[in-house]
């Protein structure tokens, strides 16, 4: 009698990418008016139940729960890289969206992605676990969607390997997001707050808050970075509705201490993730002491009487260390290519207006995308490969970039115009290659296939710039993959190439010009 083949990570994949929402599915949720789920957490729970886990059983994970419209993800890797250097004996759970490269990247063990024999380890035995039981709720779906069955798994292979923390990423939101089931987190934090998925979230900034201060929790420290004064508004009152021990507004590092990650935003980020590991070594480590920590090995347990933390002031060698060493990659991250010496990529997965100014802010700076001195003689040709996903204002995204390479320009007393910055403009699809196919791991249904082949995201993008750039005397490029964008970027010699607009264009240039080794490793900065 034979046996079953052993399944693979592509068998994973493909499994995984079955469970994503269509484009027409989605167009049709867009045309009736997009709302959350009013039944979204308790679905969650009945499909954490069929895998073997009672909500109650995620507080043993040691969650840090963190939320926010742009630097969320560099704070919770912030966050992961001082615990881990805090606390080198514990063992620390991860998880991020979205991906780039591959969606293992998403879960993380100690700061390294599950393996692919891990990934398919503990994709299968959620998805056999799925297979064989019922949802309690007859209105359930019988399988969660993409995003939640990710973050399923991540509850799954966290709690199976016993993690000793866990940085927990909300996806979108936070009130009814997929992680937000963990009865009592150990600390919970706020990124800045800005306009992204309003259809969702609503249109005023307060209803935004409203939505990511959800994931406040009785009884557990709520934080947030300063906000615009109706964003903090509302968090107060979202703390004190949901009875959190505390409610504090932490304060942005200095630019003295040094971080691994670039961009002066990165600063409030540091400074949530140095609260936010604060307090959790306040609550679950009884040998913790900020004037005198010295790196216990020992697993997290709790002391902690309930009363108000005072935010840390003088931070130990360790959480400096951590701070120096963080790594997020395709978050203003600059990368020498591997097979064209004078070409670099400068790479940012800014999606909202407020992230693309912060990522021009970056790039069009001295020693990035301008020369070091005004009088320097002459500097890198500049490319843009730009895209934005279906939904958002192409408009308002070029808008928001000519408008600070305007700012920054002046504040950095260059002549240049805005206007003529970039020598070339690429504005391509997200498919990943020239053939159409995507990389399995960056396969997206959410992508209308009429739409790609007949580049109506990108045509409409180009209308935009020739509107906002009448008198550009550069190339423009309409190109309908991510392949053909890196190809006709490198067709310009000696070149600064920024990349953004979307993790997953970001990804996809990671992939198809061959940066992974550099982009993805801790060690990429001996390449910049």
């Amino acid at each position: 009698m034979s046996t079953a083949p052993t399944p693979t990570y592509r068998d994973a994949i493909d499994a995984l990418n079955s469970l994503q929402t269509n484009a027409a599915v989605l167009e049709a949720v867009r045309a009736a008016g997009s709302k959350l789920n009013p039944n979204a957490i308790p679905e969650m729970i009945d499909y954490l139940r069929r895998v073997g886990l009672e909500p109650s059983q995620l507080n043993n994970l040691n969650v840090i729960h963190v939320t926010g419209t742009k630097g969320k993800g560099s704070a919770s890797a912030f966050t992961d890289s001082i615990l881990r250097a805090a606390r080198p004996g514990w063992k620390t759970g991860l998880y991020t969206s979205p991906h780039l490269v591959a969606v293992r990247e998403r879960i993380r063990i100690n700061g390294e992605p599950l393996s692919e024999e891990e990934f398919t380890r503990y994709f299968f035995e959620v998805w056999n676990l799925l297979q064989n039981t019922k949802c309690e709720a007859a209105t359930t779906p019988f399988m969660p969607n993409y995003f939640r069955y990710l973050t399923l798994m991540a509850f799954y292979t966290f709690n199976q390997l016993k993690v000793d923390a866990t940085i927990l990423e909300v996806g979108i939101g936070g009130r009814s997001d997929s992680t937000n089931i963990v009865p009592k987190p150990v600390v919970t934090g706020v990124t800045a707050l800005g306009y992204d998925h309003t259809r969702l979230l609503g249109e005023k900034l307060s209803q935004i808050a409203n939505q990511k201060g959800g994931i406040y929790k009785e009884g557990v420290p709520a934080l947030t970075v300063e906000q615009p004064e109706e964003g903090i508004f509302e968090l107060g009152v979202c703390a004190v509705e949901q009875r959190a021990s505390q409610f504090t507004i932490v304060d942005t590092l200095p630019s003295t201490i040094q971080l691994g990650l670039a961009g002066a935003h990165q600063r409030s980020n540091a400074g949530l993730a140095v609260q936010l590991v604060h307090m959790f070594l306040s609550i679950k480590d009884q040998s913790y002491s900020p004037m005198s920590d010295f790196n216990t090995s020992g697993a997290a347990s709790a002391t902690w009487d309930g009363s108000e933390i005072e935010p840390l002031r003088c931070l130990p060698a360790s959480f400096l260390d951590g701070l120096k060493n963080a790594h997020w990659p395709g978050r203003c991250q600059t990368i020498l290519d591997p097979k064209l010496e004078a070409t670099t990529w400068f790479l940012d997965g800014a999606h909202t207006q407020e992230s693309l100014a912060c990522c021009l802010e970056w790039f069009v700076s001295p020693a990035v995308g301008l020369p070091v001195s005004p009088v320097s003689d002459g500097h890198p040709q500049r490319v843009l490969i730009f895209n934005c996903t279906s939904g958002r204002s192409g408009v308002d995204f070029l808008t928001a970039i000519l408008q600070k390479i305007e700012e920054q320009l002046a504040m950095h007393g260059r002549l240049e115009k805005k206007e003529e910055f970039f020598a070339k403009v690429i504005f391509c699809s997200n498919v990943t290659y020239a053939s159409g196919n995507f990389k399995g791991d960056l396969t997206s249904a959410a992508m209308s296939t009429t739409d790609n082949f007949n580049l109506k995201t990108q045509r409409e993008i180009e209308a935009a710039w020739n509107k906002l750039v009448p008198t550009y005397s550069g190339t423009v490029h309409v190109l309908p993959s991510i392949e053909d964008a890196v190809e006709e970027a490198r067709k310009t010699l000696n070149v600064s190439v920024l990349v953004t607009g979307s993790l997953h264009l970001v990804g996809g240039v990671i992939e198809v010009a061959g940066l992974a080794d550099r982009a993805l490793s801790p060690k990429a900065c001996q390449y910049l």
